[in-house]
C-alpha cells in the first residue's frame, strides 16, 4: 500500500523553522517536555551559528501529510568522530541520526530509512543514535524517567519512540545516566572526613572561576577537559568554534560560585561546572522571549532562584584518575558547590549527568554521596 506522506531533503531558513516547530506541537500535551528556546534550537541547525559544523555535515528531513509536517529527522557525519579509535564507538565509517519525531511509527521507520539511506551514499558503514547533533549536545534516547521534566540541556522523548529505533533493527550500545541528590542533606561522615582532610593540605586549592577572565577560564577548563574525557566512550574533542558558540550560549548563567577549578601545587588538575536550571525559568515561555519573556528572563538572571542546579561536566587529569585524590578533588568541589547553592540560590536538589554506564569512577562518587539515578538515556547502533 503507498505510503500517504512524502520525505523531503530541507535546507531553507523557513525549513528549518518548520523542522523546529514539529516537537512544539507534538508534545504539547506533555507537562513533562520543556519547550526550547526556538531561538536556540534553531541555531543548534544552523551551520553559521553552530560551531560543530566546522567539522561537520548534516541533512535535515522533513515527513508531511497533506501539507502538513508530521515527523522530522537529521542525518550527520562527524569528521573528527571518524578519526576516532572505534572501541570508543565512533571511529571509521560511523555516522549518526538525531531529532527524530514524528506522529506514528510508519512515519519514524520511514525517517530513519531516509537518513541510513544519506548516510550509505556518503560512504557510511554504521550508525549511531539518536545524537542531537554533537555528542556534547543531546546524545541518547530517553528510556527511563519520564515522569519529570529534563534539567537544561538534557532531552526528553516519547515512551513510544524506543519501540520504533528498536524496530527499525537498531540494538542497545551504551546507556547514559543523570543521578537525583538531594543538596539539602549533609554528605556521608566519611565524605565530610575526606573534604576535611583536604582542606588541611597545603597543596590542595579549589577556587571559583572568573567570569571577567572567561576566554581564559575556559580555557583552562576545555585542557582538562579534552584530557579527562579522552578515553571516554563516545569521546570527540571539543574545538575552539564550538567552545566560543558554547561560551555566548552559557555564558548568562555561569556563576562564579558555582564552577571550581582544583590545583594542585598551582597546577590546575580538575573541575566541575553546574549550572542553575534554565528550564525552570524558560518552561513557560512556550520557546518565545519576545517582546516580553526576555525581559523576564534577564531579572530571573540577575539572581536565579531555583529548585535544581545540573552538573553537566567534570573531569580530572587522566594522571590522577583512579587516583584517592581525584576523589578527594571531587568530594571538595561538590560540597562547595552544594554550599553556594543552597545559601545563594535557594537550590534543594542537584543532578549529575550524563554519566556513562561503564563510568565507575564517577558513577562510585554519585552513590557514596547518596544520589540515585533518575533518568536513563540509550544510545543505539547499526550496521547499515
Amino acid at each position: 500500500m503507498p505510503k500517504d506522506f512524502t520525505i523531503r531533503p530541507i535546507d531553507s531558513k523557513a525549513d528549518r523553522k518548520t523542522f523546529i516547530d514539529l516537537p512544539f506541537r507534538l508534545y504539547a500535551d506533555d507537562p513533562n517536555w520543556v519547550p526550547p528556546l526556538k531561538g536556540e534550537a534553531l541555531g543548534l541547525v544552523t551551520p553559521a551559528k553552530n560551531g560543530w559544523f566546522s567539522h561537520a555535515k548534516a541533512q535535515l528531513y522533513l515527513a508531511e501529510r497533506a501539507g502538513k509536517v508530521v515527523g522530522r529527522i537529521s542525518a550527520h557525519i562527524d569528521t573528527l568522530a571518524l578519526e576516532m579509535p572505534a572501541a570508543q564507538g565512533f571511529g571509521p565509517g560511523v555516522g549518526q541520526f538525531g531529532l527524530l519525531d514524528a506522529e506514528d511509527g510508519e512515519i519514524a521507520a520511514a525517517l530513519i530509512e531516509t537518513a541510513e539511506g544519506w548516510l550509505r551514499a556518503q560512504g557510511m558503514t554504521r550508525v549511531l543514535g539518536p545524537i542531537s547533533m554533537s555528542i556534547w549536545e543531546e546524545p541518547g534516547l530517553l528510556i527511563e524517567g519520564y515522569d519529570h521534566p529534563p534539567t537544561i540541556m538534557m532531552g526528553h522523548a516519547k515512551p513510544e519512540y524506543r519501540g520504533w529505533i528498536e524496530g527499525a533493527g537498531y540494538l542497545p550500545v551504551k546507556q547514559l545516566m543523570t543521578y537525583d541528590l538531594d543538596i539539602t542533606q549533609e554528605f556521608p561522615p566519611i565524605v565530610r572526613r575526606i573534604i576535611s582532610s583536604g582542606e588541611k593540605n597545603p597543596r590542595i586549592v579549589i577556587r571559583e572561576v572568573n567570569k571577567n577572565r572567561f576566554d581564559e577560564e575556559a580555557a583552562i577548563i576545555l585542557a582538562i577537559l579534552n584530557d579527562a574525557w579522552s578515553d571516554n566512550w563516545g569521546f570527540v574533542p571539543l574545538t575552539p568554534p564550538e567552545i566560543k558558540d558554547v561560551g555566548v550560549k552559557l555564558k548568562p548563567i555561569v556563576f562564579n560560585d558555582l564552577i571550581r577549578i582544583a590545583e594542585v601545587d598551582g597546577r590546575p588538575v580538575a573541575f566541575m561546572i553546574t549550572l542553575p536550571d534554565l528550564n525552570e525559568a524558560i518552561a513557560p515561555f512556550k520557546g518565545k522571549l519576545f517582546p516580553f519573556n526576555v525581559i523576564k528572563l534577564l531579572w530571573w538572571l540577575r539572581a536565579p532562584k531555583v529548585r535544581t542546579m545540573r552538573v553537566p561536566l567534570m573531569g580530572v587529569v587522566k594522571e590522577l584518575q583512579s587516583s584517592r585524590l581525584a576523589s578527594q578533588l571531587a568530594f571538595m568541589m561538590i560540597e562547595y558547590i552544594r554550599r553556594a547553592a543552597i545559601t545563594k540560590y535557594a537550590a534543594t536538589r542537584g543532578e549529575i549527568g550524563w554519566v556513562l554506564d561503564d563510568n565507575q569512577g564517577m558513577r562510585s562518587i554519585a552513590e557514596t554521596i547518596n544520589s540515585k539515578i533518575n533518568k536513563v538515556y540509550q544510545v543505539y547502533e547499526k550496521t547499515l
